[in-house]
């Protein structure tokens, strides 16, 4: 499999903390990679990391190096809108622009400077269906995206971002702030989505990373534990501390 992201002796410091402590590790592409650990722990951190929102935080120091497709990606000359078209973002909380449904997916599109009417229009059907929240839109395109429920709002936003065509889905925590049917729902796409695309998900949820990853990461106190085949690490973890974490001794 080949890899899309990978971090080499990756630390990050808020002012002298020291949040992450020397991540290396490989994201594949075809393959959903689930972050998991207590809170704190780094993993939230890492991902911002892999897109550089940390850059919009003050006071923040990162060493060591991040490759997307082999190119250094805190190197001067890379170009973060582009970055982060490559590596799109989706937060806990959906987080739609006060605009149409329709606006709302093509915002990234039109921000690359598309205008084209027919062009704008196959990408929003395209997107909206890969994220399974098509039938639940067509008719309301040009409504506001924030009448529609929680769930609806969060796969709009996963349609914003596969509008521009990614190679990395970055998701903190999709569906904390969502019901179980609306979380279902973005797992059973995140699965279909995966034949596209490599994606890496922050998650709290154990059961939600044994049901839907191929791989996951264990982290703690800003070290990375444990990085292995989701059925070995969950059937049989080669750390102490992720038998553990996964028996709720702690976390």
């Amino acid at each position: 499999m080949a890899t899309i992201i990978e971090t080499n002796d990756t630390h990050l410091y808020y002012g002298k903390k020291e949040a992450l402590k020397g991540i290396s590790m490989a994201f594949t592409a075809n393959e959903i990679t689930a972050l998991i650990g207590p809170s704190g722990c780094g993993k939230s951190t890492l991902l911002r990391t892999l897109n550089r929102m940390n850059d919009l935080i003050p006071n923040v120091t990162i060493t060591g190096k991040i490759t997307l497709n082999g190119q250094d990606i805190y190197a001067p000359e890379m170009d973060i809108v582009e970055l982060r078209k490559e590596v799109g973002m989706v937060f806990q909380q959906p987080n739609p622009f006060p605009f149409s449904v329709y606006d709302n997916v093509v915002y990234g599109l039109r921000l690359a400077g598309i205008r084209d009417k027919r062009q704008l229009d196959e990408a929003v059907e395209t997107s909206l269906k890969a994220a399974s929240v098509w039938e639940e839109t067509k008719d309301v395109l040009h409504q506001s995206a924030l009448a529609l429920s929680g769930g609806q709002q969060q796969r709009v936003c996963i349609a914003r971002v596969l509008a521009v065509k990614p190679d990395v889905i970055l998701l903190d925590e999709p569906t904390s702030a969502l019901d179980p049917i609306s979380s279902s729902k973005i797992e059973t796409m995140l699965l279909t989505l995966k034949k596209d695309y490599s994606i890496i998900l922050v998650t709290h949820n154990m059961q939600q990373a044994g049901r839907i990853s191929d791989r996951t990461a264990f982290f703690l106190d800003g070290r990375l534990v444990e990085y292995t085949n989701t059925t070995k690490f969950f059937t049989n973890p080669s750390k102490q501390e992720s038998e553990d974490y996964i028996s709720g001794r702690f976390g």
